[in-house]
């Protein structure tokens, strides 16, 4: 066995490579400026579809990216194998700027936000009339988060055959959302995709809704290209329904040059990311009066110079009640 003393002139020891090899390393990243622009479509287990030049690419989240993760909507860009054929796989390398954002928490008391869908024009919030009965909380909750995210909401109300409207029109009258009311009939019929499609042409439209309600089923009336996903029922016991859309879906509508999202069906809404400063930037004619609350205003207090404004004729008494009902929405529960 060779022995090698203090002062060895041997020049046949091996060196030992380091763990991360011997090329040297850099902080200069590619800028990719002959990358693909691409949209989001859906997102599984880490894979993302995407719609590149009209046809659609699996890819990965480059490791560049760190955590910041894509969504459904993104606009994103990409570079590798753009082919869009059967086990290939691009990379996406940048996520664009979002023009509006729809976050939730699972709660109001975690700290961890969830962004549902980005670059949405509008959010359609599906509610039943019964079968299960509406949650008017629940609704609240997804319209503080539209307003806050930058979404246009648009009020769904299903089922209309079993239950009336009008105590539901009546509580939102105040808001000036724009709403369509559906029954059973018509959604078998497709009358009621007609109706919603009309507040749908051009933009790109997130539907939201506890499970049950009929919002998958609507979906798919608006979307007859895609009727893999099978429907769900409402528990006769718990009336609740059972979900039937694992994961947030972008769709192509038909002749109309919009698109629309299908999300899970939710069991709660939480708003911890939400600060109630922004809600008035959704009520113009109210937010002129704020100038005389005192700082940092609740808006619901005794000093809140929304009353005066109110009394004096500049705004309906209803549109600060709306106001004031959304602004509590993150003390109630969503079941109240």
């Amino acid at each position: 066995m060779r022995r090698y003393g203090k002062h060895t002139d041997e020049d046949d020891i091996r060196t030992r490579p380091g763990r991360r090899g011997t090329r040297p390393r850099t902080h200069i990243r590619p800028k990719h400026e002959d990358a693909a622009e691409g949209m989001v479509l859906t997102v599984d287990r880490g894979r993302l579809t995407c719609l590149v030049d009209g046809r659609t690419v699996v890819a990965m989240k480059a490791r560049e990216l760190g955590r910041k993760a894509a969504v459904v909507g993104d606009r994103v860009a990409l570079v590798g194998d753009l082919s869009g054929q059967k086990d290939t796989l691009a990379r996406i390398v940048r996520i664009e700027e979002r023009g509006s954002v729809l976050r939730r928490t699972a709660d109001d008391d975690d700290p961890y936000e969830r962004v549902v869908v980005a670059n949405a024009d509008q959010l359609a919030i599906v509610t039943a009339l019964a079968d299960p009965e509406p949650r008017p909380r629940l609704i609240d909750r997804c319209l503080v988060a539209a307003y806050d995210g930058g979404l246009e909401p648009l009020l769904v109300m299903t089922k209309s055959d079993l239950a009336p409207p009008d105590k539901l029109l009546e509580l939102y009258g105040a808001l000036d959302i724009p709403h369509v009311v559906t029954s059973r009939d018509e959604l078998e019929n497709g009358d009621a995709a007609d109706r919603v499609r009309e507040h749908l042409d051009g933009k790109i439209t997130a539907f939201v809704g506890h499970s049950g309600v009929g919002k998958t089923t609507l979906v798919n009336a608006l979307v007859p290209e895609d009727r893999r996903r099978l429907t769900g029922h409402v528990n006769v016991v718990t009336g609740r329904g059972r979900h039937t859309t694992t994961s947030a879906l972008a769709l192509p509508l038909t002749g109309a040059g919009g698109w629309v999202v299908d999300t899970p069906g939710i069991r709660s809404f939480g708003l911890a990311h939400i600060d109630p400063s922004r809600v008035i930037h959704a009520f113009p004619d109210l937010e002129p009066g704020t100038e005389g609350c005192p700082r940092a205003c609740s808006h619901d207090e005794p000093d809140c110079a929304l009353d005066a404004w109110v009394e004096e004729g500049h705004a309906d008494p209803a549109r600060l009640y709306s106001l004031r009902r959304l602004l509590a929405t993150r003390e109630r529960t969503e079941g109240d």
